[in-house]
């Protein structure tokens, strides 16, 4: 039974599922919602399946492998695998995807087309968690960017074109250079391309060369992730997306970037990973206290939890730039632990407007009382996402900043100046965080509009809500869930990085 295909019917289940939307019977958009979801289920359970009984969690090694050659003339195969790092990153995937198509209710126009999207994109996020060949990462990479265009471009807000063609232009000219390393390490020092990871990850290369890939790679990841300065297209593809978008978006990709430079800088590229790390330290240093500053001045709504998106990543960079079990295991429960949060807070601010239909903040206020249980909701999940303990986002900083204090590489005086400015971008969070609920929520504003009236959040809102704050919860209180998943594979990752 190992043999079977497992992996490569989770990939491609629904993008082929979602080609057959265009062909159900035109009878409203129920049905191709319905649909959609539905489809979305089946790759979730069958996902949660798959994990549950064909994987051995104790293994670190490569398991459920496919590889079957695909171009011959350029070596190229399709090669699928998974480890401990790959498998939160896939099941958030498919969690996230499931409901972001359910919050994606409202939509009517272009029905067929939009999830169709969505299942594009379901196809296109999983595939670079659990690609093993470097072209297959790199198209799988590639797979997701039309379709968040398209959704951006014909479902966003006022200026959609503009956030749209800024998004295409930073992401496809970051692939550019992550296509420049993947061709370079596929074609150095052998008479055949090689672009297998198992390959790549005991080939050697003169320092300058690697550093060379590593840089190409990084501006590659930096613009996913994203990383400063190559973030500047994020808060604006945020502010016009529809939040069903901004759910996949900030749940799910940006995280591909983290992902990739763990699978790729810093298991095939050791040597480089030990130079640069120092530098991507004070990189995300800066990037918690810059996003963390300039998060209070945005007006749009969306906007300011963006750069509160932006300011968490900065954890999980300085995480993998510890070069500590600790420190990269807290990297990979913080990619998981924002995944849920940020998804969550985006789907509530879209609720929100489809209320209100405000979404600058100095016009919102009072809402708090018309709508409870929007308010309960947006309350609690700002919490987890200024680190409140008991949540998750206060135990995955909590690893990180132990991370960073126990690292053999660095220097005590370094040490303590960086988790002192860590701390401080810590206590930047709950003033962005709470001065956006008390802006939102509390005075009086809204009691003077015209035919006041708004309605509270809905079953289908609330079933949203409850279902990505139980696993915030849960991975607060439980971490060793998620942890239990990838320590073996860090362990070997830097086994491999230190013997090297």
């Amino acid at each position: 039974m190992n043999f079977f295909p497992w992996l490569t019917i989770i990939v491609l289940l629904p993008i082929f599922a979602g080609f057959s939307i265009f062909f159900l019977p035109h009878r409203g958009n129920k049905v191709i919602r319905w649909y959609t979801i539905s489809i979305c289920l089946v790759e979730l359970l069958l996902t949660t399946y798959v994990f549950c009984y064909r994987f051995q969690f104790d293994d670190p090694l490569i398991q459920l492998e496919q590889d079957f050659k695909w171009i011959n003339f350029f070596y190229f195969h399709w090669r699928l695998g998974l480890d401990g790092i790959s498998i939160g990153p896939i099941l958030l995937t498919g969690f996230i995807t499931t409901l972001a198509t359910l919050a994606a209710r409202p939509v009517t126009r272009d029905s067929r087309l939009f999830h169709f999207l969505m299942l594009a994109m379901y196809s296109g996020q999983i595939g670079p968690f659990s690609s093993r060949d470097l072209l297959l990462f790199f198209i799988m990479w590639e797979l997701e960017l039309i379709p968040v265009y398209l959704l951006l471009s014909m479902w966003g807000g006022k200026k959609r074109l503009y956030s749209a063609t800024k998004f295409i232009l930073y992401t496809a000219g970051g692939s550019i250079f992550l296509l420049m390393g993947v061709l370079g390490m596929g074609l150095y020092g052998s008479n055949e391309p090689t672009l297998n990871f198992e390959t790549l990850a005991n080939q050697s290369y003169p320092v300058a060369l690697e550093i060379i890939f590593y840089f190409g790679f990084l501006i590659a990841y930096a613009v996913k992730s994203p990383i400063i300065p190559l973030h500047t297209w994020l808060p604006d593809t945020h502010g016009e997306a529809h939040y069903s978008t901004c759910m996949l978006l900030a749940g799910i990709l940006l995280k591909m970037g983290a992902y990739g430079l763990v699978r790729i800088n810093m298991e095939l590229l050791p040597h480089a990973h030990s130079i640069f790390s120092p530098w991507l330290i004070i990189v995300g240093t800066v990037q918690i206290i810059y996003a963390a500053l300039t998060s209070p001045g945005q007006r749009n709504l969306k906007k300011r939890i963006a750069y509160s998106s932006v300011s968490h990543m900065g954890f999980t960079i300085i995480g993998i730039a510890s070069t500590t079990d600790m420190g990269l295991n807290g990297a990979i429960l913080q990619i998981i632990s924002h995944g849920f949060i940020g998804a969550a807070l985006f789907f509530l601010a879209g609720t929100s407007y489809d209320r209100i239909r405000l979404v600058y903040l100095d016009e919102m206020g009072g809402i708090a009382i018309p709508m409870p249980k929007i308010f309960t909701m947006f309350s609690s999940l700002s919490m987890a996402s200024l680190a409140l303990p008991g949540m998750s986002g206060f135990v995955a900083e909590l690893v990180v900043f132990f991370g960073i204090i126990t690292s053999p590489k660095y220097l005590l005086m370094p040490k303590i100046l960086i988790t002192f400015v860590m701390a401080i971008g810590m206590i930047l969070t709950p003033i962005y965080s709470l001065s956006m609920s008390r802006q939102m929520f509390y005075g009086y504003k809204q009691f003077n509009v015209k035919n006041y009236c708004f309605f509270d959040s809905g079953p289908r809102e609330l079933f949203v809500s409850i279902c990505i704050f139980l696993p915030v919860i849960g991975i607060g209180i439980y971490p060793d869930f998620v942890l239990s998943l990838s320590v073996d594979k860090v362990e070997a990752i830097l086994s491999n990085y230190f013997s090297r």
